[in-house]
């Protein structure tokens, strides 16, 4: 994922963590999503949220208020400088078209209604891929990139002609050849 989440952006990620721990813990049982959390380090102090999302959330939009304020008030403590944030990115993948517009990414930033080319400069970002775009609005690495996460086999791997997806796909079949990670997973499941 961290090769995805670089091309996405087309910037360079040093490294990525996925905190097992808070995955499990912070997913409710009947939430009907499922949750990638992701910490991406870029080397500029750039912080990342990746979620995952397979089922239509009507509270989509507030989800993503909601996790840039959890993002903030993890990096500074009340009565401390608001120029501690830092530049952040929450970015959805979906299994569906969040706006039904048929794209395969929808990029947000706060802007003036009155005037378009002016910028809050507030350095958030959010944004909302779909495996269902049918629009030629990305590369061919992230459109085989989408379709592997819509459809995860080896058959898709194999027709690939993306090293990303390849990679991506090598990591995915380690990880459930793992044992412990099954136990997590199944974990996970019963929740």
């Amino acid at each position: 994922m961290p090769h995805g989440t670089g091309k996405i952006l087309n910037v360079p990620i040093k490294k990525a963590e996925f905190p097992v721990t808070k995955k499990i813990t912070d997913i409710a049982p009947d939430s009907g999503d499922i949750r990638l959390d992701a910490c991406i380090n870029d080397g500029q102090e750039t912080i990342y949220s990746v979620e995952m999302l397979c089922c239509k959330d009507v509270e989509l939009l507030k989800k993503a208020r909601y996790l840039q304020c959890n993002i903030d008030s993890d990096i500074i403590l009340p009565g401390k400088r608001c120029t501690k944030l830092k530049k952040s990115y929450i970015i959805f993948i979906c299994t569906f078209d969040p706006f039904s517009d048929g794209r395969h990414i929808y990029t947000f930033e706060n802007r003036c209604l009155e005037d378009l080319s002016l910028a809050l400069g507030d350095e958030t970002t959010e944004i909302f891929l779909s495996t269902r775009g049918k629009k030629d609005d990305v590369d061919d690495e992230i459109k085989d990139f989408l379709a592997y996460v819509e459809n995860s086999t080896d058959a898709c791997a194999q027709q690939t002609s993306s090293p990303m997806v390849r990679a991506i796909h090598k990591r995915v079949t380690e990880i459930k050849q793992d044992k412990d990670m099954e136990l997590q997973y199944m974990t996970l499941l019963q929740r």
